[in-house]
């Protein structure tokens, strides 16, 4: 049930009457008439646009327009007053059975009150973390993990057919160098003094590897070459990297769909054949590149290349898919992934990365925009850095250092729904700061508390309610005299309830999971603002002397309840029940 939906589909309807009775024209475009929240809650309940952008394409004054459209909303049964405001905005304020009703529908239809099927169905790969797989996943990788997963959770919520993939970048130079690393570790394990030299994996991560590969190898590894051992030790190590990062990711509440290996692309023709199919559009040909950015001709060797004619799909200059030397650039392998989830029939594709990663971005776009012919469109989400803190010191990490903070550490400090939660109340590409103490505190200023702290206080009225002998069920509380839900208070929660479907949807098709944990908090706060209340006017708290009253008034807590845990769910988050 989208009150937003009703409403713009009657005044659709409203507009269309106007239309057939000749005060509209013909043929208007209406797609762009919308109702939602007026900016100021003092002008009504919800607002429309109609007048003002359909007045210039039909040739009249916009508040003509509005004063007519509001007569005729005025007789819908729904409406208490449609009032024209300005040049020809439209207020609109609903009666409170309206409000009453809503109540019902949420206790009914249960948590999946707000979701859609805008989706339609529609098949979306949804790549996140990806991270090299060259040891534990530190907190740079724990932001892009979150994102993703409540990402991936939305999607499915507004009717998307939701795959979460993990792209294994095993294909390139760090592998080997994981594999020199997993050598040291194994003669260690051997006694020998590991020589963990300029360029290695110092961590502790290794050790175990190491002593892996001696109970696998015993000694036969020590006195080979290099060149021996490589393959097989990197193959190992990247097995057990990988065993270590979906543990991780496990502990983070996190579980692909699919994981693809970066290395199983070379070899096998897929490069080859998406640069083929390139080629068949012309738009992979043999050219000189103009000396980048701050390059001058004199440090600027010009040579050869083959090159991607990326600008044809919007980039800002043609990217080189094989080097000099005939070996492939990173993009190239890349370029061929993408072109895999086009033919496994994506209708959309969205891939998280770090921020360092900008300058990817228009040069992947073009490349599935090649591809896929334009029909699959592809959106990339960079996350930026998370800056930690613990007892007001910064903490610092580097991973080749193997003195990086993991996502384990982060975990284990403050918990899983802690962690996922505060990674989401920053728009993805806003920088983030994670205080190990503030994640913790019990105020208003911690937003995992407080909209916790919201859910337990409508579990501790329903507990109550029922020590007093009062039914709680939803069937009973749905069935409850709610047209004792009058006072303005109670009625602004309810319409707070009632952006809850339009939230949704705007969250799903900007693809802003963060847009759910700032509506959640907004929530809590009207949630907690009602409770307080209760404490100097006693008509407004939850449990009353008289059952009826009492059911009802738990009705709406128990409704906004049913959005608090829907909302946390698609977080990835466990309502917490009680505080202790």
């Amino acid at each position: 049930m989208n009150l937003f939906t009703e409403l713009r589909s009657l005044v659709i309807a409203e507009l269309e009457a106007m239309t057939a009775a000749g005060a509209l024209p013909a043929g208007l475009d209406m797609s762009a008439v919308a109702v939602e929240p007026p900016r100021d809650p003092a002008h009504g309940d919800m607002a429309t646009n109609a007048a003002m952008v359909l007045a210039k394409p039909a040739g009249k004054q916009p508040r003509a327009i509005a004063e007519d459209l509001a007569a005729r909303l005025s007789g819908d049964p729904r409406i208490a007053s449609a009032e024209v405001a300005g040049p020809g905005f439209l207020n609109l304020r609903l009666q409170p059975v309206v409000w009453q009703g809503l109540v019902k529908a949420i206790l009914t239809t249960g948590t999946s009150y707000g979701s859609s099927a805008i989706g339609m169905g529609h098949k979306v790969n949804v790549e996140f973390v990806s991270a090299n797989p060259t040891g534990p996943m530190h907190v740079g990788h724990v932001r892009g993990a979150v994102v993703g997963d409540a990402l991936s959770n939305l999607l499915a919520f507004a009717g998307w057919d939701v795959t979460r993939e993990y792209y294994i970048n095993d294909g390139g130079a760090q592998v080997d160098v994981l594999a020199r690393s997993a050598f040291e570790r194994y003669r260690e394990a051997n006694g020998l003094e590991p020589e963990i030299r300029e360029g290695l994996y110092p961590g502790d991560y290794l050790i175990p590897v190491g002593e892996a590969l001696k109970e696998k190898y015993g000694t036969s590894l020590l006195d080979q070459p290099e060149s021996v051992w490589l393959t097989d030790v990197r193959d190992f190590a990247t097995a057990r990297m990988m065993e270590m990062i979906r543990e991780d990711l496990a502990a983070l509440g996190v579980r692909m769909d699919v994981y693809s290996s970066e290395k199983a692309l070379y070899g096998t023709g897929e490069i080859e054949a998406a640069i083929d199919t390139l080629r068949g559009m012309d738009l992979i040909y043999e050219g000189v590149l103009e000396p980048p950015k701050g390059k001058t001709p004199e440090d600027w060797e010009p040579r050869e290349q083959t090159l991607f004619r990326s600008t044809a799909h919007g980039d800002d200059v043609d990217r080189p898919v094989k080097k000099s030397d005939g070996s492939w650039t990173y993009f190239a392998p890349d370029i061929a992934y993408h072109y895999n989830k086009v033919r496994r029939g994506f209708d959309q594709l969205i891939d998280i990365f770090g921020a360092d990663h900008g300058g990817y971005v228009k040069r992947m776009k073009a490349a599935v925009s090649a591809l896929s012919g334009g029909r699959v469109p592809l959106d990339i989400k960079l996350i930026q850095l998370v800056k930690l803190y613990k007892n007001g010191e910064p903490f610092k990490m580097s991973k080749r250092a193997g003195t990086f903070v993991t996502l384990r550490d982060v975990v284990e400090e403050v918990g899983a729904d802690v962690t996922r939660f505060v990674m989401l109340t920053r728009k993805n590409d806003m920088a983030l700061d994670f205080d190990f103490d503030k994640v913790l505190e019990q105020s208003k200023d911690n937003p995992v508390f407080y909209v916790q702290y919201a859910n337990a206080r409508i579990n501790s009225v329903l507990r109550k309610a029922r020590e007093a002998g009062v039914a709680v069920d939803d069937a009973t509380l749905s069935a409850a005299n709610l047209a004792l839900l009058a006072h303005p208070a109670e009625l602004a929660l309810i319409a707070k309830l009632a952006e809850w479907p339009r939230l949704v949807e705007i969250a799903a098709r900007g693809n802003e999971p963060h847009r759910v944990a700032f509506y959640l908090y907004e929530l809590a706060s009207d949630l907690h603002g009602l409770w307080n209340r209760g404490n100097d006017e006693p008509g407004l708290r939850f449990i009353q002397d008289d059952p009826a009253v009492s059911q009802a008034k738990i009705a709406l807590a128990r409704a906004a309840g049913v959005v608090i845990c829907a909302g946390l769910a698609i977080l990835g988050v466990t309502p917490v029940e009680e505080m202790r």
